[in-house]
């Protein structure tokens, strides 16, 4: 028999038992499906949890002087200016270097009413370094710094609530004694829920304003920014020894990074990762089990047929190859529609995730459920398509 006769039987035996073909090539729909959208949702919600991670600051190191509450503060201990400025030019990995001054809480009258405002000061590289988007206006400029002007930048809660029907750039602010003009309104690109510096309702004026107000020029929080995410553990090392370098060697400085976290958050996309595709191999395991038990049938059905066919010259090779291209059929066109049903969902589900949401279909899942399922197919198919072309003629002409 030539090989187009073979396939030509196997399509015939399938379409003359459309329905319980169909309903066995579903099993292979949603297992080839299930592994693409796994990996695909697995896939997407990493990437989303690192990006909101990285959001808070790409490569961010951050160091602060840790006091001891039994002992009184070394002023010659705190970090200045002065480290920072070491701090990028020392530093090959480092890119950036901003400084945070110590927080105050004023009040600011507004609707009728005193609310609590964060106040801090910070330096030029603080924009960039933490990611802070400009809603209205500007970011503090060298001029600024220099000149110790009485500006500031306020979040966009505060804004809306001390000119809420008025574009506030421009206009006055009071801050417990002290006014500042509004040159600019800002919210970080992902929030911290209050746990960095910025909260709800903060203002943010320059360094050097904050430094002629409190007399201090220490610094509370020091930031640098690493070239890449391989050099965030180096630059960690490098900015502690570098501070207790220049500092007293009793002075304890908390040097932080967000390795860590992003760390954790690979390691669970990972984790789900894994068990959402044992999750869609077993749906796949499932369903091979489902065209082996079909099949099995259909070789019991078909007994007399097969021994008809070998009763007349066909050879062992020929009825196996005849049920594998069966199993592969049912596996194969079930795997092509399932994967093009998962790489339609996300397309039909794309307006309505949030703006900055996209979702790739990793190719790679795609060629992974294809091979997987066609595979699964011929696995499950062998055992029937064996005991097909194992019958004898003499015993399958007698069946009934």
């Amino acid at each position: 028999m030539l090989p187009s006769e073979t396939w030509r039987v196997a399509i015939e035996a399938l379409w003359s038992n459309k329905l319980r073909a169909i309903l066995t090539t579903l099993g292979v729909v949603i297992g080839s499906a299930c592994i693409v959208l796994v990996v695909t949702v697995a896939v997407t919600g990493r990437r989303y949890v690192i990006g909101q991670i990285e959001g808070v600051g790409a490569n961010l190191v951050y160091a602060n002087y840790e006091v001891n509450p039994q002992q009184a503060v070394v002023r010659s201990n705190e970090i200045t200016l002065a480290d920072m400025e070491a701090v990028k030019a020392s530093l090959p990995n480092v890119i950036a270097a901003a400084a945070t001054s110590q927080a105050l809480l004023r009040n600011v009258v507004a609707g009728g009413g005193e609310h609590a405002v964060t106040l801090f000061g910070a330096t030029g590289g603080f924009q960039v370094i933490r990611n802070l988007l400009i809603l209205r206006g500007r970011y503090l400029d060298e001029i600024d710094e220099e000149s110790r002007s009485k500006v500031c930048l306020i979040t966009d809660e505060l804004a809306a609530l001390v000119y809420p029907n008025e574009d506030p750039i421009g206009k006055s602010l009071r801050v417990g004694e002290i006014s500042f003009t509004i040159v600019g309104v800002f919210k970080e690109r992902v929030g911290t829920f209050g746990l960095s510096e910025i909260q709800r309702y903060t203002v943010l004026v320059p360094f050097s304003l904050m430094q002629y107000y409190t007399g201090g020029n220490a610094v509370e929080i020091l930031y640098a920014q690493a070239d890449s995410p391989q050099d965030v553990p180096l630059v960690t090392i490098q900015v502690g020894d570098l501070l207790r370098s220049r500092h007293s060697g009793t002075a304890t400085y908390v040097v932080q990074n967000l390795s860590a976290i992003l760390d954790a958050a690979r390691s669970i996309g990972t984790a789900l990762t894994i068990v959402l595709l044992v999750i869609g191999f077993i749906a796949l395991m499932v369903s091979g089990i489902g065209i082996m038990n079909i099949m099995l049938v259909t070789v019991t059905e078909r007994t007399r047929e097969i021994g008809i066919r070998k009763a007349i010259g066909a050879r062992y090779s020929e009825i196996l190859y005849q049920f594998l291209i069966e199993a592969m059929l049912i596996s194969g066109i079930g795997s092509l529609v399932g994967v093009l049903i998962a790489l339609a969902i996300p397309v039909v589900v794309r307006p309505l995730l949030p703006g900055n949401l996209r979702v790739p279909v990793p190719w790679l899942s795609v060629v992974v459920a294809f091979v997987v399922a066609c595979s699964t197919g011929l696995f499950f198919g062998y055992l029937p398509a064996d005991k097909a072309a194992r019958l004898q003629p003499t015993e399958s002409l007698r069946y009934e």
